[in-house]
């Protein structure tokens, strides 16, 4: 499983971004195991089972550049409590050891497996280097983004949409590599299956 922490960037000097943010995180576009809660004063937690939703989610908070986030692959104890700040488990060590790396790094981004492996240090090299690309995509870039992203619309259908010529919108996608993106998130997510999957360190299942 996995153990999503965020960690709200300069948060003395901005509107509490929380409350918010849970409410997106809750509101059905992603499938938690359990839902997102603050966890601290200016930090949440998620849980989620699967690499596919895992990187969706560190996507999605990443894109803003207001959040350290670190993802927690690992073993999560059971039964389930009702509120994941009672949840306790390999991918919660693991998640605290990596949003305290994320608020040091250039892409505000760490992921940690408990016990550590080769995965998850590959795995967060790839998503580096897919979020520095994100970094570099411009307002219109992201606006045919979000018409096309989770959808079966074409290229075809953004420019009507949009206004504009297909030729217009083949250059915005080219730009903004929405195909590199697209290609990059299945074998993304692959890896962070592997990595979801690891046996506890203990036979109690972690801490």
């Amino acid at each position: 499983m996995f153990v999503v922490t965020a960690d709200q960037v300069d948060s003395r000097s901005n509107n509490d971004r929380v409350a918010g943010m849970i409410d997106e995180l809750n509101s059905g576009t992603f499938h938690p195991v359990l839902a997102g809660d603050r966890t601290a004063g200016d930090e949440l937690q998620i849980l989620v089972d699967g690499g596919t939703e895992a990187l969706a989610l560190i996507l999605h908070l990443t894109r803003s550049g207001q959040w350290s986030v670190g993802c927690g692959a690992g073993h999560v104890n059971s039964p389930l409590p009702g509120n994941i700040r009672e949840a306790t488990g390999d991918a919660f060590i693991a998640a605290r050891k990596a949003v305290d790396r994320a608020k040091k790094r250039s892409t505000r981004f760490a992921l940690e497996s408990e016990p550590a492996t080769r995965p998850a240090a590959d795995g967060e090299a790839l998503i580096d280097l897919l979020l520095a690309l994100r970094a570099r995509r411009s307002p219109e870039g992201w606006e045919l983004h979000d018409i096309l992203d989770g959808t079966d619309l074409t290229q075809a259908d953004a420019a009507q949409r949009l206004g504009i010529s297909p030729q217009a919108v083949s250059l915005r996608a080219r730009a903004g590599e929405l195909r590199t993106e697209r290609a990059a998130r299945e074998p993304l997510a692959r890896i962070l299956d592997r990595l979801g999957s690891v046996k506890p360190t203990t036979p109690g299942g972690g801490a």
